[in-house]
C-alpha cells in the first residue's frame, strides 16, 4: 500500500441472500484515503453509503475486493483480529450517539483505553471532554444531557485513542442545526489537531462541500468523484 494512504478500498462488493434471491448493495467501489485527507460519501437513501462505511471499518466483510487500514489487510483477519485494529486505528461517531446509558459521560469516554489497559485514560478523557466544552459534565449520565451534548461525548470517545481515521455516520442526523454547526466545527477542528483521516457519510450537501473529496453513490456504485485538483 502507497504509504502516504491511511485506507485503500479496492472492488469492493457486497451481496445479500433475501427471499432467496441476492441482493447487491455495493458493486465495486475502489478509492483510497491520503492520511489526514477527509472524504465525504453522499448518496439517495438505499445507495450503499452505510453499508460501504461498515466495511471499511472492518465491521463486516465484503463479498468480493479488500480493504487495508494503515497497511493492514482486513480481509485476513479474525473478527477479534479486525476488532483490534478498529482499537488502534479506528474512531467512530453515530448518528445516535451509542452511549452505554449506565455509564457517566468520563465513562463513556474512557471504555476504548479502558480496553488497552492505559493507565492514562481519566486523564485523556477529562482533558478531551474539556475540549469539547463539557469539563462540567463529567459526572452526568446520558439522559442528564442534550443531544448535542451526548454527540459531544460521543466525539471525544472517537478521539480518546488517537485514531488515524474516524469514520462517521449522518453525525448531525439527530440535531438541530444550530447544535449540529457546534458539532461540525468540532469534527473539523479535532481532525486537524489531531492529524486524522474523516470519512463521512452525510445527506447535507453543505457539509460534505467541506471536505476535500466527496463521493457520490448510486445503486452501490460510485457515480460522481469530486476530488482536489
Amino acid at each position: 500500500m502507497n504509504s502516504g494512504n491511511i485506507l485503500e478500498v479496492q472492488s469492493l462488493s457486497r451481496t445479500y441472500t433475501s427471499g432467496g434471491r441476492a441482493l447487491t448493495v455495493l458493486d465495486d467501489v475502489s478509492f483510497h484515503l491520503a492520511r489526514r485527507e477527509t472524504c465525504a460519501i453522499v448518496g439517495p437513501s438505499g445507495s450503499g453509503k452505510t453499508t460501504l462505511l461498515g466495511l471499511c471499518a472492518g465491521l463486516d466483510l465484503p463479498s468480493h475486493g479488500s480493504v487495508t487500514i494503515n497497511g493492514v489487510n482486513l480481509n485476513n483477519l479474525t473478527e477479534d483480529q479486525r476488532a483490534q485494529v478498529r482499537n488502534e486505528h479506528v474512531g467512530f461517531v453515530f448518528q445516535n450517539f451509542q452511549l452505554l446509558p449506565n455509564l457517566t459521560a468520563l465513562e463513556n469516554v474512557m471504555i476504548p483505553v479502558e480496553l488497552r489497559g492505559d493507565n492514562q485514560a481519566t486523564d485523556r478523557a477529562v482533558q478531551l471532554l474539556t475540549r469539547v466544552g463539557l469539563g462540567d459534565r463529567l459526572g452526568h449520565y446520558p439522559t442528564q444531557l442534550s443531544g448535542g451534548e451526548q454527540q459531544r461525548v460521543a466525539l471525544a470517545r472517537a478521539f480518546i485513542n488517537r485514531p488515524h481515521i474516524l469514520f462517521a455516520d449522518e453525525p448531525t442526523g439527530n440535531l438541530d442545526a444550530e447544535t449540529a454547526a457546534t458539532v461540525v466545527e468540532l469534527i473539523f477542528e479535532m481532525n486537524d489537531e489531531l492529524d486524522t483521516a474523516l470519512v463521512l457519510v452525510t445527506h447535507n450537501l453543505e457539509l460534505a462541500a467541506r471536505t476535500q473529496r466527496v463521493l457520490r453513490l448510486k445503486g452501490g456504485r460510485v457515480v460522481k468523484e469530486n476530488a482536489p485538483a
